[in-house]
């Protein structure tokens, strides 16, 4: 029996053996680093992953080689030395008897591609997207996208991969991302890398780390509410409660077909739970942004504001807050930052009027004057008025380009729009001037100008008459109002305007005046 049972605990004690190093971990890079990748040029470059704790992992890359050794929790990161653009190279990652081999990897300019659903609009529903994509071999050109998760635990990876563009891989990627990556390869005839983590719909606050929000003391308000949420929803109870709706809906339906009626209206619709949606605070910083932070990129550009635009006095402390958050927790200095101004959409107006859509535009404008290496496309001539996803995103993107190749790249082109710079009351007319960054001021389709409301004391605010008086002034006037005191251009969802630069970059909305705006007390 002894023996039975000593014979027993060994095999037991063989089989443990074999279960703990079966469960051993297996060296593992996150899906950011697959073949086809690009990595940034002339900056250090950041590779990591997990195995085993205390191990030792080698990556070797070109002539460099480095040894990095995995912590307690298994994760280990290499820092290699920069490289110029160029390639294909190799990675090679080993840690004891395992390899990991990267292949055809470029070294080149990679750039995030961020925001709502503008940014994540694809080629295939853009203007032109049968001609864009006969066209889409630029082997040089590559991509990778972030799928949607929402979460309040950090990620550290994503299901996804690099892939070259060509005419069958270009149709899914972001347009605004591919048109302008498109621009910066052909220009710098160097490799361009684009990682697309865009959500359609997502709120600004989705995409800042939750302390971050709570310390500044400015959204109290909005945490609120979520925490009520997060205290209260339970989703498999809304799901039960829909299903349970839906089957009385169908014998009502079915009801009504059998007496030859109409189908009922009102059929249920599945909820969506807002514990994992792109509107909770932190949930897209943890989902689909931590996986990428680290990575070597050039800067970012942007395109939301959309979902915000309700709160857009708000956002004149979210949006900055935003950008600094990612850039330092990036830890690679005041990286690039560029974003697409909100497009014009609704209806026209032919009267002054409030806007919450013109002031989430001005909260966006005043980003540029809180933190450095930031810049602004403006579109308020490529939106559509019945709907919120214009087509042209060639444009956007060009436009966006132009900051890109100006700024980070040396190239002497106009970049910005003309941007009100200051005012004097002259006589019963305001003479306005502007910032117009080396070109002049001009007007669009008439020589006309469009778009300027005047007012006085009573903060009534009329059509006005507008003139350019050369290439950085405007006078503005209107015979209802003899003693002026402000001015707005282009202030409305949808606003008729059509002053420009030579370049044909369309003004910059603003107002003269500081009197509250409908958003103000909207948190």
């Amino acid at each position: 029996m002894i023996s039975h049972w000593m014979k027993s605990g060994t095999l037991a004690t063989l089989f443990a053996l074999l279960v703990v190093s079966s469960v051993q971990a297996e060296l593992a890079l996150p899906n950011l680093f697959t073949d086809h990748m690009v990595l940034q040029r002339d900056k250090p470059i950041f590779i990591w992953g997990s195995t085993d704790k205390g191990a030792e992992v080698t990556v070797t890359l070109g002539d460099q080689k480095t040894t990095v050794t995995a912590n307690d929790n298994g994760k280990w990161k290499a820092e290699l030395k920069p490289l110029p653009a160029g390639g294909p190279h190799e990675v090679v990652v080993r840690s004891g008897d395992a390899e990991k081999v990267i292949t055809d990897v470029l070294v080149g300019e990679v750039w995030v591609c961020s925001g709502q659903s503008n940014m994540q609009w694809d080629v295939n529903s853009s203007n032109d997207a049968d001609l864009e994509k006969l066209t889409a071999n630029y082997p040089q050109l590559r991509f990778i996208s972030v799928p949607q998760v929402g979460t309040q635990e950090p990620q550290d990876n994503f299901n996804g991969k690099w892939e070259a563009c060509t005419p069958d891989t270009v149709g899914n990627f972001s347009a605004v991302g591919y048109f302008f990556g498109r621009q910066l390869q052909q220009t710098l005839n160097v490799p361009v890398g684009l990682i697309d983590n865009a959500w359609g719909g997502s709120s600004a606050e989705a995409w800042v780390e939750r302390d971050l929000l709570k310390s500044s003391g400015k959204f109290d308000e909005l945490l609120a509410r979520w925490e009520k949420t997060e205290a209260t929803y339970n989703h498999e109870q809304a799901v039960q409660q829909y299903k349970q709706n839906l089957e009385a809906w169908k014998e009502k339906a079915a009801q009504a077909k059998k007496e030859g009626k109409p189908q009922p209206g009102g059929q249920p619709r599945a909820p969506r739970n807002p514990l994992t949606n792109q509107h909770r605070p932190a949930n897209l910083y943890n989902g689909v942004l931590n996986p990428i932070i680290g990575y070597g990129i050039r800067g970012v550009i942007w395109y939301q504001g959309e979902s915000n635009a309700g709160r857009a006095y708000q956002y004149r402390d979210l949006f900055p807050l935003m950008i600094q958050n990612w850039r330092d927790r990036w830890g690679q200095d005041e990286f690039p930052f560029y974003w697409v101004q909100l497009a014009d959409f609704l209806q026209e107006r032919d009267q002054p009027g409030d806007s919450a859509w013109a002031e989430l535009r001005e909260a966006q404008t005043m980003t540029l004057d809180k933190l450095p290496h930031t810049g602004q496309a403006v579109i308020i001539d490529l939106g559509e008025a019945e709907d919120i996803h214009p087509k042209n995103k060639q444009d956007v993107a060009k436009r966006l380009a132009r900051l890109a190749l100006a700024n980070e790249y040396g190239y002497k082109i106009i970049s910005q729009s003309p941007r009100y710079k200051s005012m004097k009351v002259d006589g019963n007319a305001i003479v306005l001037e502007f910032d117009t960054y080396g070109s002049q001021l001009d007007y669009f389709d008439t020589r006309a100008l469009k778009g300027f409301t005047i007012a006085g004391e009573d903060k009534k605010f009329v059509n006005a008459k507008a003139d350019i008086v050369d290439g950085t002034h405007v006078r503005v006037s209107s015979d209802q109002v003899k003693q002026p005191v402000a001015v707005r251009y282009a202030w409305g969802d949808n606003p008729v305007a059509n002053l420009q630069n030579s370049q044909g970059l369309p003004a910059t909305p603003f107002r003269t005046d500081d009197w509250d705006g409908v958003t103000k007390n909207s948190k």
